[in-house]
């Protein structure tokens, strides 16, 4: 009995580490959210907070209308670190239960047509 209990532990703490080492570069915050696609057209609104420390830290915020793979429209609101490049295109990793996790930069032929159809309007 002893044998099956340590043998059940170390397939468990195997199984935990080959987990974590595929999972460890994975931004978590992509999995199970809808796509949606923008294009910059205006610099963000500078948001400065003011640490505890004194440090003060930076963040612009945008709110522009996006669209998904269907051409269906959703104003989204999110923020980021730096101001973001006019006229590039990002994805937008959205949650109903928490609007934008995550975005990053795309190519225009990556955004697919009904969703590029309406960004060019």
């Amino acid at each position: 009995m002893k044998k099956i209990g340590l043998f059940i532990t170390i397939f468990v703490i195997l199984l935990l580490s080959v987990l974590f080492y595929f999972l460890r570069g994975t931004n978590l915050n992509r999995f199970g959210a809808e796509h949606y696609y923008i294009q910059i057209t205006t610099d963000g609104e500078s948001e400065v907070t003011v640490l505890d420390n004194g440090e003060k830290m930076e963040r612009f915020s945008y709110q522009l209308p996006a669209y998904n793979d269907k051409g269906d429209v959703k104003e989204m609101t999110f923020t980021s670190h730096k101001n973001l490049r006019r006229d590039a295109y990002l994805q937008l990793f959205y949650k109903e239960s928490k609007g934008v996790t995550s975005y990053e930069e795309v190519q225009e032929d990556a955004i697919p047509e009904k969703a590029l159809k309406q960004l060019k309007k």
